[in-house]
């Protein structure tokens, strides 16, 4: 929560803080370039391989089972068939005879049938195997990728981690000091702009962000700090280049004031 009796000058200034603050933030991040969400690219793209190279596996399989049922299939229409010739030596009339030669066409067409399955099985299962090969070794490069790149985030992490945890806790103590209301504001504009920045300066009599000119009147009215005024064009909070003496000038006074009255 914002602090009772803030001034619009000493808001401007909170405001500023936590602009340089988030600014040197991002610069970590932009250190970090693109490998947060390389990695976390990687990271999908492996899980989304693993989980098709599962289900070739399990297709694999299931077709497997299936031509080792069809194969039980020709075995049994095998033994029938060497059955059924072995009756034919034995019928007593053309009925029997006619059955029994019935019986093994059956069996044989089932035989032709099954041999068939098989072999579109067997094809099948030939494509999901060049399928599964070729996952498997996008896996292993994308695996490669991810392990160097980690390394290189790692190596950066190590190198930022100390000063970006300072500064996060800086731009929290920084928050504390501004109200709800200006940090919801703060906080979409530095989402509206990919350098993140919310507060700029007024650089040669335009706008440090948009580089839109500002009339003189409104760098007047900046300087003066006696409202928060945004950028007409892009709507970022103007700061002049005095900002950071904003405060400093009374706590001089204050100890100026402490040493006469000790004196």
């Amino acid at each position: 929560m914002a602090k009772k009796d803030v001034t619009v000058a000493e808001k401007l200034k909170y405001l500023y803080e936590l602009q340089k603050v988030d600014s040197k933030l991002d610069e970590i991040e932009i250190l970090k370039g693109e490998l947060p969400m390389e990695v976390r690219d990687l990271e999908d793209d492996i899980a989304g391989l693993e989980t098709r190279i599962n289900n070739f596996k399990s297709s694999v399989e299931d077709l497997e089972k299936d031509i080792s049922k069809l194969d039980g299939n020709i075995k049994d229409s095998q033994n029938l068939i060497e059955r059924y010739n072995s009756q034919l030596n034995n019928v007593k009339n053309n009925r029997e005879f006619e059955a029994l030669t019935k019986e093994l066409e059956l069996q044989k067409l089932d035989i032709r049938l099954f041999e068939k399955r098989i072999g579109e099985f067997k094809q099948h299962i030939a494509v999901k195997s060049d399928s599964l090969a070729n996952a498997e070794e996008l896996l292993v490069s994308k695996q490669k990728d991810l392990e160097i790149k980690k390394v290189e985030l790692e190596k950066i992490i190590e190198k930022t981690e100390a000063t970006e945890e300072k500064l996060l806790k800086k731009s929290v103590r920084a928050r504390k000091k501004i109200e709800e209301r200006l940090l919801k504001s703060y906080d979409k504009i530095r989402g509206n702009y990919r350098n993140g920045l919310a507060v700029a300066f007024i650089e040669r009599n335009a706008c440090g962000g948009c580089f839109n000119e500002i009339p003189p009147q409104v760098q007047l009215e900046i300087t003066q700090r006696k409202k928060i005024l945004p950028c007409e064009h892009c709507g970022r909070v103007l700061v002049d280049d005095d900002i950071t003496m904003v405060g400093k000038k009374s706590k001089e006074t204050e100890t100026e004031t402490e040493t006469e009255t000790t004196s």
